[in-house]
Formats: structure tokens, sequence, C-alpha cells
């Protein structure tokens, strides 16, 4: 989109891989510096967008949320629904910008919960966590990327591809909510949500909040680390629902 700035998923929003998992959280500081590049201002809006489901957009969305900064969204349909709509495109990209002409955002890092393997494995006992994976991932039938197959033990099964309709658009609040409940998510149950590397799992958090169960002032938690933090910590695995 003429104006848009490109961020790198692997080298600006995320930490480099390691026992964190694949996509750990960034540096605040480093995020900072990469936001401000980007023109980012404090008061000012946000809209992330992709060229896929929301997935990668949700993890701008919930990062910005994490550093506190609240108007932020997510393009709904992404780069496909702004192509077919006939709006402009162009292949030239903005220069980052530095000095006087950065954004002044302030990093405010820890607005947004988020769980660790402890604090996973105690949700998925104690109230509901959602695992955003494809359903033959969750099961343990197959694992493309990770070295264990399976699922957090007591973890639902919620691809995130399941938020989004034929169109490639996100499915309506109360279409949401159906979905949800049909998992047993609530409003009065505690809810998280993971994935592979904690990306996909942020349009669960997303979801979730559009479908009015979770808000802004008391959202869903993230297991950042996901499943390649759970295979590194080598923890508890279950296969099969």
């Amino acid at each position: 989109m003429p104006g848009a700035v490109y961020v790198d998923l692997d080298t600006e929003l995320s930490a480099p891989p390691g026992v964190g998992g694949r996509h750990p959280l960034p540096d605040p500081e480093r995020l900072q510096e990469v936001l401000r590049r980007a023109g980012v201002r404090e008061g000012g809006q946000v809209v992330a967008y992709d060229a896929g489901d929301g997935s990668v957009a949700a993890r701008v969305w919930w990062l910005l949320r994490w550093a506190g900064y609240g108007e932020v969204a997510v393009l709904d349909g992404g780069f496909a629904a702004w192509e077919a709509a006939g709006l402009p495109v162009t292949a030239e990209e903005p220069v980052r910008l530095t000095g006087d002409a950065a954004g002044d955002v302030v990093v405010r890092a820890g607005q947004m919960p988020v769980l660790d393997a402890d604090g996973a494995a105690a949700l998925a006992q104690e109230g509901v966590l959602l695992d955003a994976r494809a359903a033959a991932r969750y099961r343990g039938e197959t694992e493309p990327v990770d070295p264990k197959a399976g699922h957090v033990p007591g973890a639902l099964n919620a691809p995130s591809t399941g938020h989004v309709g034929a169109d490639g658009r996100w499915l309506g609040g109360p279409e949401l909510a159906a979905r949800f409940a049909e998992l047993g998510v609530s409003g009065d149950v505690a809810v998280g949500a993971y994935c592979g590397s904690g990306v996909t799992a942020s349009s669960v958090v997303l979801a979730l909040e559009v479908a009015g169960i979770t808000s802004a002032e008391k959202p869903a938690a993230l297991y950042a680390g996901s499943w390649s933090n759970w295979c590194a910590l080598d923890r508890e695995v279950a296969t099969g629902g």
C-alpha cells in the first residue's frame, strides 16, 4: 500500500530464536527503535496488514498493545481485500525515518498478559488454553516444524484459520462468540492461547476480543514461547483429541 512501512517478523518483531521459542518477544528497546523508524508516534493510529489471514498482522497488533500502545487495528482481509477493492498499490518502499523525522512512541513493555510454560500448563487445567495450530498438529499426527508432535496436556484446539470466512475476511463478533462457546470459552473463565511460536496465537487473542469474550481491559493471555518453547523445555506432551 502507498506509504506502508514493512516490518520483518523474524528480525524486527521477534528476538533471536532459542530456548524461548522460534519467535520470542523482542527486546523492548529494539522494538521501540523499530517502531520509531517506522514513524509510529504517540497518540496516532496504527493499522497492520499482511498477505495472509491476518495472523502476522495480529502479532503486530498484540505487540503494540503489549508495548502500551492502544490505537492499533488489523485491516480486515489484508492486502488481498485492498487489491480486490481496486485501491492503489506501489512497489516503492518508504525510507525508514531517523532523527527528528522518526516517531516518538515509547514502549512500555508488559501491558498484555504473557504466560510461560508453567503458566500455560496451569491454565490448561484451571481455565481454558486454546491451541491455534491445525488439528493434525494438535493431535500429534504430524509436526513439520518442531521436534515433538502433540499438544499441551489439557489444551483445546481452536485453529486460527477458523477466524476467517471463505472470502478471507474475519468472521463477525457473534459468529466468533458462537465458535468459542462451543469450546466452553466465556467471559467467566480464564483463557489463553498458544500456537507453534506465538504468532498465530496472537490472532486468537484478537478474535476473543472481537467476540466480546475478553476486552482491552481484561485481555486473554498469550503463551509467547508456545509449542517451540514447550518442546525446548522437554515438557509433557499429549496426543489425540
